[in-house]
């Protein structure tokens, strides 16, 4: 038993070899060194109460930490969303949506701005017949 652990390790399981005489020996001395561990114990304590309480405050300073990160990382919200299948469906699909929708519009709005720069190279001479031929498909489009 050491100061870092203060608990006994080992079996204390009795063997079955023997007579009876020397398993009520076995008992009497097991139960003569549990009250000498458990004084000692009660003397470790009682020498160094301040080491006890400092491991404590160890203690409760990483459980606070541990519960602030958990806060922080919204755990209750996830395992909520996720056992709740109606949220997670509505969650999925108004995502999808604003995906969709966001993606419609950011395609139309660069194709469109594309289009305008374009439109300033038809007078050059390769690249212009080409602009112009496009802009003829579209015009031809529109009506």
């Amino acid at each position: 038993m050491s100061k870092a652990n203060p608990y006994r390790t080992g079996s204390s399981f009795s063997t079955r070899s023997g007579s009876r005489s020397t398993r009520n020996e076995e008992q009497r001395v097991q139960s003569e060194s549990r009250k000498e561990r458990h004084s000692k114990e009660a003397d470790d304590v009682q020498d160094h109460p301040f080491e006890l309480r400092h491991e404590v405050k160890k203690l409760n300073t990483r459980l606070d930490k541990i519960a602030a990160t958990l806060e922080k990382s919204e755990m209750k919200d996830m395992i909520d969303n996720y056992m709740n299948p109606k949220k997670r469906i509505i969650a999925n699909l108004t995502a999808g949506l604003a995906r969709g929708l966001g993606l419609t519009l950011g395609t139309a709005l660069v194709l469109g701005l594309l289009g305008y720069i374009l439109s300033f190279f038809v007078n050059v001479p390769m690249i212009g017949d080409f602009i112009s031929d496009l802009q003829g498909y579209i015009d031809q489009s529109r009506s």
